[in-house]
């Protein structure tokens, strides 16, 4: 009998690495426009939820710590290597939205620009907490960093919750981020849909939820959080 390949599955990325995790069931993650199974993603729920968080809450003190200069000196440096890589990004993006080529260059450099100009980024009212930051494939990339650049500058910890649809590009961050001399602990992603998003609104340690992408899903994001008493900014 023949055996049929399967799609390669993204993990999960906590604590600094790849992360497997059973789950019961998976997403397949499409090209919109030909219907193809590129890859999968495990549909995590309370318990993924729940270790993302510990590893971006252990990390949070030495984050923290460190002065706003050095994190923003790693962030560049991000940003330098997202550059080296910007066509395998822009790859990624074009086949998981359907994005043209051009449009998906100009996500991927406007990335770049941001994580590169890490220092004169406003920091504006975020904290020094846990933050998780969820988003949709309207701009798989630079939505979530958006939040992100601020937020990591003023010495928080991140839990990416991204888009089932989408999310290779912050899987390829993570690695970037590990390869660049981010701390452990400091971005994480969880996988999932629905129950992850509860996994991380249910957890006390969040101390802010962020959505990026269409105002329809963040206002579903937002109600889900409402349950749980979290506040949601989108």
């Amino acid at each position: 009998m023949q055996e049929i390949d399967e799609p390669m599955a993204i993990p999960l990325w906590i604590n600094g690495h790849a992360y497997l995790t059973m789950a019961d069931s998976f997403f397949d993650v499409r090209n919109p426009k030909t219907g193809e199974v590129l890859r999968r993603i495990p549909l995590c729920g309370a318990d993924a939820a729940d270790k993302a968080v510990d590893a971006a809450h252990g990390a949070l003190g030495g984050w923290a710590a460190q002065p706003p200069s050095a994190r923003a000196a790693l962030l560049v440096a991000v940003g330098e290597a997202l550059e080296s890589y910007a066509d395998h990004f822009a790859g990624l993006l074009v086949e998981e939205t359907g994005q043209e080529a051009a449009a998906a260059a100009t996500e991927v450099r406007a990335a770049v620009a941001l994580l590169r100009g890490a220092a004169v980024v406003a920091v504006g009212a975020t904290t020094a907490e846990v933050v998780a930051i969820i988003n949709d494939d309207t701009a798989p990339l630079l939505g979530p960093l958006s939040h992100a650049v601020p937020a990591l500058l003023a010495g928080a910890t991140l839990v990416f919750k991204p888009s089932a649809k989408a999310p290779s590009v912050l899987f390829a961050l993570a690695e970037l981020s590990a390869q660049s001399g981010f701390p452990a602990g400091v971005f994480n992603i969880l996988q999932g849909d629905e129950a992850a998003v509860e996994g991380l609104c249910a957890n006390r340690a969040v101390g802010a939820l962020l959505f990026s992408g269409d105002p329809t899903l963040g206002a579903r994001v937002e109600a889900i959080a409402a349950r749980y008493g979290q506040p949601c900014s989108i």
